[in-house]
Formats: C-alpha cells, structure tokens, sequence
C-alpha cells in the first residue's frame, strides 16, 4: 500500500461546481488551485476528482469521450497537470474518476466499433450478432449504425459497455475474458491509466469496478481482472492508489483494490445512518444502527481487517447529509466519520452543511442527483463566491436562502460545522488509535452508539448519542476526556452520562 495512503483524508470535487476561475460559470483546474490551501486547512490531504475528461456530459463525464484529454471546460491537459504539482507542492495526492466499464458513444473507439467492416474495435464493446437479438440481461442499443447487431449498455443508452467477457457464455458472440479482445480492451485501460500517473496523478477512484466482466455470478472472473491491474501497477506505478465503487470489500480488496467504498445502495445499510425517513443520526431516536454494525463487522471479517472500508459523508450520486439533518445532527455524524477506520471522506460542502437543493431541472443526467450538486458556497460576494458570470450562465443555481452556509460566515463562528470537523480531524491525526488501520470493536448499535477504537497501547472509547434523551453509560475507568461536542457529559466513579446530542471520546489507555 502507498505510504501517503495509510493516513489519507479524502475531498470529493464536482469540478464543475467547485470554483470557477474564468467567469464562464463552470468549475475548473485554475480555480481548484485556488482552494487547495483551503481544503489543505481543513485537515484534508487528498482529493477524488470526479470525471475530468472530454465528454459530451450526457452524465456529468461518466459518459468519456477521450480518456487522454482533459475536458476543455476545464482546462487544458498542462493545467491538469500543474494542478496535480500544487498538490504535490502541499504534499497533498490527487485521485482521478477512472471509468472503464462503458464510454459514451462519441468515443473514437465506439465509432469505430460501429463499422460494418471487421476492425481493431469491432470486439471492444459487447455487440450481439443480430440486431434482432438483444443482449440477455444487459439493456441494449441497435438501429443506429451501418453494423448488425445490438450493443450492450452499461446504464444510460448513451453508455456502451466496453468488452471485457464472459464468465459464462450462453452465446455464439459472448467471449471469454481471456480471449484477445478482452485482453485488448484491458490493455487499452491500462495505456489510460499509464498516462496520467507518468503525468503525476496519484491514482483512481474507479467507476463500477465489481461490473466489468458480465454473468459473473461470484465475482470470480472479475476479481482475476482487477488481479491483473494490480500486477501492472505493482511493476510500473507501486505509488497508485486504486479505490473500488463495488460495496464487497471481500472481493475488491482481493481484487487488489486499496479501499472500498460502503456505497449507498447494496447490503451495506449505510442508509441507515444518514438517509433514510428515520435516520439513526436524527435527534427523534427511532433509528438504528444495529444492521450497519452487522453488515459493517461481517466485512471486516471477511477481509481479515486487510484494507480499507470508507464511509463517505456522501457524494454526487447521493443526497446532502443536510436534507435529514440539522446542524448539531451533522456535528454527530462527523464525529461518527472521522472516528471510524478507513480512509474518510468529505463531499465538497458538506463540511459547511450545503443543503440538497429542492426542485431543480436535471442537469447532465442528473434527476434526483441535481440538488446534491449546486455550486460550492465561499462567500457572501455575488455569486457566493463560486463565479463572477451572470446568473444565468452558472452550472447550477445557487442556494437562493440569503442565510446559505458559506466558507467565510463558517470559518468566523467558532461552533460552526467547519470548525467542528476541524477540529475532529486534528483529534484523529493527534490519535492513531482513530486513524485508518486503528482496530474497532463496536459495544453497542443502539442508542447510544458505542465502539471501541485501538492502536498498540492506545485505546479510545467513542460514544454518540443523536437521540434527544440522557443515557447513563458504565464505565470503571478512564484516562481521558479527549473530546466532546454537545452538552459537557456528567462523570460519576462508574458510569458516564451522556447528554442528549452530543459525542464523547474518551481515552481509556
């Protein structure tokens, strides 16, 4: 594993929406750069930057065009590049959003693919062999193109699946991953990857790692494939980080991955905690967090403790943890992420609590996702600080509440959000018994909820109670009150009382 990785702290970036430096209303490189000494005082020392590439952003660029080219909305591939320098300049790393289960249908590759004459791409997406016949269980495009046959999507039909095989093949035109076209579509990843590491990026977040190999009941086949990546990265680039959006850490982590994500569809109950109509972090206290503590401990134990597990704030796909919580809720659930192993990370304003804007127009496939999306909020300064174009050329609008979190009303009051997550990540740096590789033994998935967190000799004990009642809590001894939020906990000979919607982290040895 990188060295750097072992006590990252992750910042997701929407470029479009995180700082416009030319005045076109769209985020880019330039003012990315701006804010790194920003996202550096939080305590952050690293960056997932979502999909960057040329695109037709039918889907926010998970629809790429050209993996090798910068979207120019953006910038340009050089200011890319510095921006990956100024990072490193702040020993700060950069991951890059890597799709390479689908592209979109402006892709070289794709068009190529379309031809009727046999080519290097005709077998780089999966295609039937008629377009009268569909692809099985994967939605399909056909009638398009001059070429027979029907052509597997990923998701949206703008998104044609690339070719990596079949663990099992019922038809005459599914292919084995082992076959050479598999095998050319692997490489031609790989060349991608190749590129921008010898540029300076740090690594990938990828895109539906558990999806490329089809039929694959057991993940077995696609497990070999990530096996392989790891290889190439282990000889060429053994500084890469490679961080799986698969929610089976048994199988990403033995797949090679570096981390995996608890993702907030699959068996994982991440919802549970955050987005739900009853969300354990609410002050009403009808939650619970019993099924995420199971499902959470089963995954350790399938992995042996042997990788990361994150738990994200949230991300572009999900709502704001602001839409179920209030304010003094969010400082919880903080608490509850900077205190949980693995790598955490910060979806940009959720550290100021940016609110899901309701009602907005889908914008670049997003529906739902839009709210989750509206530009970052700096400043009380026209625009709030996002951009100087005219309103109407912005990405998305802003938070028409004149009372919207900004950075600089936040970094004024000493209880806000931001400075409570300051200070969190200050305490988990301070403490490698609440760092990533520190153990965990949860005591409780109820109200409160309570684990024990331990690193050598060190050992810290986290209770978090959101429920809006006192909970007398037994405990013999104690070394330390290392950190509380909310009202100040009573402290008797043998138990601990914990008030109402607050947090304490008591160090234990």
């Amino acid at each position: 594993m990188p060295e750097w990785l072992k006590n990252a702290i992750f910042y997701e970036i929407y470029p479009q929406s995180f700082c416009d430096s030319n005045g076109d209303g769209i985020g880019d490189f330039n003012g990315i750069i701006s804010k790194l000494d920003y996202i550096n005082s939080i305590g952050c020392n690293a960056i997932w930057l979502n999909p960057c590439f040329e695109s037709p952003f039918l889907d926010a660029g998970y629809d790429v065009s050209d993996y090798k080219k910068a979207a120019p909305r953006y910038g340009t591939n050089e200011e890319l590049i510095k921006l990956f320098d100024e990072a490193h300049k702040r020993d700060m790393h950069i991951l890059l959003d890597l799709v390479p289960g689908h592209t979109s249908t402006k892709h070289e590759w794709f068009k190529h693919s379309c031809k009727a004459d046999k080519n290097e791409f005709s077998d780089r997406y999966i295609w039937s062999n008629s377009v009268w016949e569909d692809t099985l269980e994967l939605d399909c495009i056909r009638g398009f193109c001059e070429r027979d046959g029907s052509c597997a999507v990923n998701f949206f039909s703008h998104q044609p699946a690339l070719n990596y095989g079949y663990a099992v093949c019922t038809k005459p035109w599914q292919q084995s991953p082992t076959d050479p076209a598999p095998m050319a579509t692997r490489e031609a990843i790989k060349d991608v990857m190749r590129f921008w590491l010898s540029k300076g990026c740090d690594g990938f977040r990828v895109d539906m790692a558990g999806s490329l190999v089809k039929n694959d009941v057991d993940g077995a086949e696609t497990i070999k494939l990530w096996q392989d990546f790891r290889r190439f990265l282990d000889d060429e680039f053994p500084n890469a980080a490679l961080i799986s959006e698969w929610g089976e850490p048994d199988k990403s982590l033995a797949g090679g991955f570096h981390m995996d994500f608890l993702l907030h569809f699959g068996p994982s109950h991440y919802n549970d905690l955050f987005r739900c109509d009853e969300p354990y972090f609410s002050r009403r206290g009808k939650g619970s967090a019993k099924d995420f503590v199971q499902a959470y401990t089963d995954n350790c134990l399938k992995t042996s403790n042997k990788g990361l597990i994150c738990i994200p704030s949230g991300n572009h796909d999900m709502d704001r943890l602001s839409r179920r919580l209030d304010y003094d809720e969010m400082k919880l659930a903080f608490a509850f992420l900077m205190s949980m192993p693995g790598a955490p990370f910060i979806y940009y304003g959720d550290e100021i609590g940016m609110r899901y804007i309701e009602g907005l127009s889908s914008k670049e496939g997003g529906y739902g996702r839009t709210g989750s999306r509206t530009p970052m909020q700096w400043n009380s300064e026209r625009n709030a600080g996002f951009s100087d174009a005219k309103e109407d050329l912005l990405y998305l609008p802003i938070d028409p509440d004149i009372d919207r979190p900004t950075v600089e009303h936040s970094l004024r009051d000493e209880n806000s959000l931001l400075n409570e997550v300051k200070r969190l990540i200050k305490l988990r740096k301070a403490h490698l018994a609440l760092g990533n590789f520190g153990q965990i033994e949860f005591i409780s998935g109820e109200y409160p909820i309570i684990y024990k967190r331990s690193f050598d000799n060190e050992e810290i004990l986290v209770i978090i109670n959101p429920a809006d009642k006192i909970f007398e809590i037994p405990l013999k001894s104690y070394k330390d009150v290392l950190y509380f939020v909310g009202a100040k906990p009573r402290l008797f000979d043998c138990s601990i009382e914990i008030q109402p919607v607050s947090a304490l982290f008591i160090k234990l040895q």
